[in-house]
């Protein structure tokens, strides 16, 4: 699960997800393989109710974004410390 975490918050980071630059909720899994797609979607809300990814609902589905004030705590969590 921390791999999946690791991997997920890598992705986001590697494209500038922070803040105001946001992507679709459902376009998170790709990338993984088919079989860990329920896992990353766990990962998911746990990040969103730990208030490492903020959410933004919109007229088309839901956005989610990292949270720039846990750039910290993300930057630990990407060298594998947390």
């Amino acid at each position: 699960m921390n791999e999946i975490k690791r991997a997920l918050l890598r992705k986001l980071v590697r494209h500038g997800y922070w803040g105001g630059r946001h992507t679709s909720i459902d376009n998170l899994h790709k990338g993984f393989p088919s079989h860990l797609h329920k896992e990353v979607k766990n990962v998911t809300k746990d990040l969103i109710q730990k208030g490492t990814l903020l959410v933004k609902p919109t007229s088309y589905g839901m956005e989610v974004s990292l949270n720039p004030r846990k750039r910290k705590e993300i930057e630990l969590i990407l060298k594998g410390e947390q």
